[in-house]
């Protein structure tokens, strides 16, 4: 369907202000034409019906019809006649294929005195009225396109500065302001709308903030007893319950360290060592420790630059993750710059590609159990290298995790 108005709102704007001006200039082009006229054709009344007194006066004086008056003219138009009738004094406009005329006319002493005067005159005055009101509506047109535009322009570039910082702050840059990128002048509903939104930014920091200092603390606090577990459960004597006990104690030191990381991850705080690195070597290297029975292809390799301590971190994961809650083969290709992963299990779940990984929220509970924070690092880690990690269900089933990297210049 065609839509009739455009969708930015400096041009909504726009049109609204030209419309607006050409029913304005229309409008008082109407009524300055309309009272022009009126008074023009009362002032050739007034003139002529002065003009047919003096012929009335002097024609009582002398019995003569002066001043190109006629006595008892046939030429005189009906309703004319019929008015005077009576003894009594009238005017009339008069418009035929010759042009216009205005007339005055008297009855005295049962007879009919009237004189015509040209009105043409005059109709070429409106005539003028009309081309400069009609330039003048053409003007009042072209500027208040131009104003609207200015004014639409302005506004719309304020709004897209705006919605350009708060994606910035959505985005976790904290020194992002959306009304300091939009400035405090002029003071209008944009400036009022900035504040809103950089006060509504600054409570929901507060708060991530102060969630983050917590599980900062909490999992900060469970190390040191975490870490007296281990040792005593590796003094235990050999036995099939400290198997258990040690086990399930390596469970929560890995789960410990993994919400330290994540902690540390959400300050935002956290660089890159960047080096430069050949992708395909350095995934051929570090797949078979952690998963031997992946697959590893090169369809072809660039060289990369990034910090090999968290890419090595994002590929683990991946890995752990494919091998837990998926299915073999698990296949790992490098194209390019790219980096996949892939299992052959049930795949990811509707929620998780469309919300993205969440910790403490695994897939689903056909892709097994687990906490839901080898994703979430593996996402925030790649944030960290300025890689961009994506994940959907490969064709023919089981789940695609996707690594582009930027490239080495």
């Amino acid at each position: 369907m065609i839509r009739l108005l455009p969708q930015s709102l400096r041009w909504r704007l726009s049109a609204v202000i030209a419309v607006v001006s050409v029913v304005l200039a229309v409008a008082l082009s109407l009524l300055v034409r309309t009272e022009f006229s009126r008074v023009q054709l009362a002032d050739a009344r007034r003139v002529q019906d002065e003009r047919i007194q003096l012929v009335v006066r002097d024609y009582g004086l002398t019995g003569r019809a002066a001043l190109g008056s006629k006595l008892d003219s046939p030429d005189v138009p009906a309703p004319l006649r019929a008015a005077v009738t009576g003894g009594r004094r009238a005017t009339y406009l008069e418009r035929d294929a010759d042009g216009a005329w205005i007339w005055a006319a008297a009855q005295t002493d049962g007879r009919i005195l009237s004189l015509r005067s040209p009105y043409t005159d005059r109709d070429e005055a409106l005539a003028q009225l009309d081309k400069v009101l009609i330039i003048g509506s053409a003007a009042v047109l072209v500027l208040g396109s131009v104003l609207g535009v200015v004014l639409g322009s302005r506004l719309s570039r304020r709004l897209r500065r705006a919605a350009v910082a708060a994606r910035r702050v959505a985005d976790g840059d904290a020194t992002s302001s959306v009304g300091d990128e939009i400035g405090i002048r002029p003071r209008d509903e944009t400036t009022e709308l900035a504040q809103a939104v950089d006060a509504m930014a600054a409570a929901l920091r507060e708060r991530l903030v102060a969630e983050q200092r917590v599980t900062a603390d909490i999992a900060h606090e469970l190390r040191t007893p975490v870490t007296g577990l281990v040792t005593a459960a590796e003094l235990l004597p050999p036995s099939r319950p400290a198997e258990l006990v040690r086990d399930r104690v390596g469970v929560l030191r890995s789960l410990v360290e993994d919400i330290l990381e994540v902690a540390r991850l959400d300050t935002a705080n956290e660089q890159p060592e960047l080096v430069e690195l050949s992708l395909d070597e350095f995934v051929s290297r570090r797949v078979p420790p952690v998963s031997p029975g992946a697959v590893v292809r090169v369809r072809s390799s660039l060289p990369v630059r990034t910090d090999p301590r968290r890419l090595e971190r994002v590929l683990v994961n991946l890995l752990v993750n494919a091998e837990r809650h998926g299915a073999p083969p698990v296949e790992v290709e490098v194209d390019g710059a790219t980096l996949r992963v892939r299992d052959h299990g049930g795949g990811f779940s509707p929620e998780l590609l469309r919300d993205g990984p969440s910790r403490f929220r695994t897939a689903s509970s056909d892709r097994g159990d687990g906490h839901g924070l080898g994703l979430t690092i593996a996402l925030a880690q790649a944030r960290v290298l300025g890689a961009t990690l994506s994940l959907s269900n490969a064709d023919g089933g089981g789940a695609l995790v996707t690594v582009a990297l930027p490239s080495a210049p």
